[in-house]
């Protein structure tokens, strides 16, 4: 039984659910996803892990609703089961394997409904001693989510507002650029968020040097390599984000190809999409 045990709306049609899944919580890494089946006539929805608690046994997943599929899902309430959830799948995030993390300087550029993944990864390299900015897009003030939970395990919070609404405005790109012209220096860095972000964030941080990884969870489906939805090229070879991901070195990715497969799913109701605005 995959009991709901807590429930949120976070902004409109994004919702956050607590999973009672003690096992998977127990083994899961930042980076790492889910597959969630409704009911037993439910498609698989790959949803990547927003948050988990080892000691009270849950997994936290953040939801949009877009199709039929997600709008099941976020229509269950406390104290109801999912007939299945499946995980923890995917690669975890690299630096999961460095042994010393403390010191290092990261930055983060969520957008949108990627903020969620984004925090398991800050909160991760929080606890370990490392130094984090994180640089959060959204289009309004009003769709801005994960904002005090991600101040209490970062060192520097930066919003973006599309309308100024909140924080600065314009685009998170620009927010980048004024960081490095102030003479911000990063040893790694990772943006989520939807792929014409992650495109024109990889373009902005190329001259920088400072090596960049990518979420392409949104081009996930059944999360077993077959459907070949999530094929996608990286470094000039076909690699498959559900099961050789779902991150990748951004500078190898062919966003316009990626961009283009997505594209193929975006009328289809059993497409969920991680870290849309």
């Amino acid at each position: 039984m995959f009991e709901i045990i807590e429930k949120k709306v976070l902004a409109e049609n994004i919702v956050l659910m607590d999973v009672y899944a003690p096992r998977i919580a127990a083994s899961a890494l930042p980076g790492q996803f889910l597959i969630v089946i409704n009911d037993s006539h439910g498609e698989r929805v790959p949803l990547t892990i927003s948050d988990y608690d080892k000691q009270r046994g849950t997994v936290t997943i953040v939801t949009q609703q877009i199709g039929d599929s997600t709008r099941k899902i976020c229509s269950r309430e406390v104290g109801e089961a999912f007939a299945d959830v499946l995980g923890p799948l995917g690669v975890p995030s690299e630096f999961t394997k460095m042994a010393d993390l403390k010191g290092r300087r990261y930055l983060f550029v969520a957008g949108g409904l990627g903020t969620a993944p984004v925090y398991p990864q800050v909160k991760y390299l929080h606890e370990k001693g490392a130094v984090v900015d994180v640089v959060l897009g959204a289009k309004n003030a009003s769709m801005v989510i994960y904002e005090d939970k991600m101040s209490a395990v970062c060192d520097n919070l930066y919003i973006c507002t599309d309308d100024g609404s909140k924080g600065f405005k314009g685009l998170v790109t620009a927010k980048i650029e004024e960081l490095l012209a102030e003479g911000k220096s990063y040893d790694d860095a990772v943006a989520i968020g939807p792929m014409i972000m992650m495109k024109f964030v990889t373009k902005t941080m190329r001259p920088s040097g400072i090596p960049l990884t990518v979420s392409l969870n949104t081009l996930m489906v059944d999360a077993t390599g077959m459907c070949g939805a999530c094929r996608v090229t990286v470094g000039g070879k076909t690699r498959f984000a559900c099961v050789e991901g779902p991150e990748f070195n951004a500078y190898e990715v062919d966003f316009e190809e990626a961009m283009r497969r997505q594209g193929m799913y975006k009328d289809k109701d059993h497409m969920c999409r991680l870290g849309r605005k």
